[in-house]
């Protein structure tokens, strides 16, 4: 089959969530002999130099960088407030990018578009008027319920207002895009049942729309890493520090958690590592927290700390790095939110906590108990094993596009 992926950012390098989904699936239909392509938007968030892509990477998927700004603007955000379309999305609209993907549609043939988040849809029309192809989206999650969570969280009033109309415009193009492609493919089954559900409610044929997930996945035995040098007892947190989830659970468990924690276990470390560490993550002065900001190795970085810590209170979708440290065998302490999407059990294979002091409990169970945390990582690496590697994955993908094709 020909594929070619539209990408609302380059999957590679594969260094943050998003990039690590689009390459996983790029990669893994590549080496299982498919002909893939390219597009992806290439933003000054998330921006990649041509020159750094290794040659086998590029000559094997044809990536071609559109540059894209997608930099908050202040007058048409305003402008935004008055009307019923979703400033998310119409960020992503770009003339060099439409132009690019016309000439592409008219160059090649393909049997199947996968856009890539819902910020590629606004491309369905061209691909329509150019390319006979089958169009899926892949939704990496139902992404107006991460800016839902965010303003039901929010304090200050006016923040709250704003970030609702944001979920609300983009929680309606979300509902209207169904009906567009021919197929969806979503991160976790719980979003997927959500899009079936959206489909109850719209006229044939759309309601005939095929709908599976397709997890996050990896290849196991990359993880596995010598245990050697860990540092036990320590925590850890490790993610894209540029995505407002992430930042406000670092903030609130350093308000509401580590402190009681730090009493308790005054030599215990908490290190934070990831991409885009905020102004306020750099200058921070907490006792015992360790700010490393980005990371060589997030292999080798994981593997050196113990127990994983994942506050998150608004997202959707999966977590990749939840996964990947469960393939390192970690034992990883995470709200219901963050643990969304995994097929994880409870002081089985993840520790579970909505609260400060359930989060308290957590971590006092797992630093005082090193064999209770190399047995819950255990399991965690053998229920990554089972169920997300990245080879059955392809073959499930491979069956979806085969469905919609005959």
């Amino acid at each position: 089959m020909r594929i070619l992926f539209l990408c609302n950012k380059s999957p590679w390098p594969p260094r943050e969530g998003g990039p690590m989904a689009m390459n996983m699936i790029i990669r893994g239909l590549a080496d299982a002999g498919h002909q893939v392509r390219v597009l992806a938007v290439n933003s000054h968030k998330y921006h990649v130099s041509p020159a750094d892509i290794p040659p086998g990477y590029a000559e094997t998927t044809g990536i071609e960088l559109i540059d894209v700004d997608l930099r908050l603007k202040p007058h048409a955000a305003l402008l935004n407030l008055f009307r019923r379309e979703s400033y998310h999305v119409k960020r992503f609209i770009s003339e060099n990018f439409s132009i690019r993907l016309t000439g592409l549609l008219k160059e090649e043939t393909f049997d199947i578009v996968q856009l890539e988040t819902v910020f590629m849809c606004p491309y369905i029309g061209i691909i329509r008027k150019h390319s006979g192809a089958k169009i899926i989206l892949r939704a990496h999650n139902i992404e107006h319920l991460i800016w839902q969570r965010i303003a039901e969280d929010a304090r200050n009033p006016l923040k709250k207002w704003y970030v609702g109309h944001l979920a609300s415009t983009l929680k309606e193009y979300e509902l209207a895009i169904v009906s567009e492609v021919d197929g969806i493919l979503a991160i976790t089954s719980r979003d997927a049942d959500y899009f079936r559900s959206l489909q109850s409610s719209i006229p044939y044929p759309a309601s005939r729309i095929p709908v599976s997930d397709i997890p996050f996945g990896i290849n196991p035995a990359d993880y596995t890493l010598p245990v050697k040098n860990e540092e036990f007892p320590s925590l850890f947190a490790l993610g894209s520090m540029n995505w407002i989830p992430n930042q406000d659970g670092i903030r609130w468990f350093l308000r509401h958690v580590w402190p009681d924690v730090h009493r308790q276990f005054p030599e215990l470390k908490f290190y934070l590592a990831g991409r885009g560490m905020p102004g306020w993550m750099r200058s921070m002065k907490q006792p015992n927290v360790v700010v490393l900001g980005e990371v060589a190795d997030a292999r080798e970085f994981m593997a050196s700390k113990a127990i994983m810590i994942v506050p998150l209170f608004s997202g959707s979708g999966i977590r990749v790095k939840i996964i990947e440290g469960m393939a390192a065998h970690k034992t990883i302490v995470s709200t219901r939110i963050g643990a969304e999407g995994i097929a994880c059990t409870h002081l089985h294979d993840i520790l579970i906590a909505d609260s400060a002091c359930e989060f308290f409990e957590m971590i006092s169970l797992g630093v005082t108990d090193r064999a209770l945390c190399s047995r819950i990582g255990d399991y965690a690496a053998t229920l990554v094993e089972s169920t997300y590697s990245v080879k059955p994955l392809i073959m499930k993908t491979v069956e979806f596009y085969e469905q919609l094709l005959h």
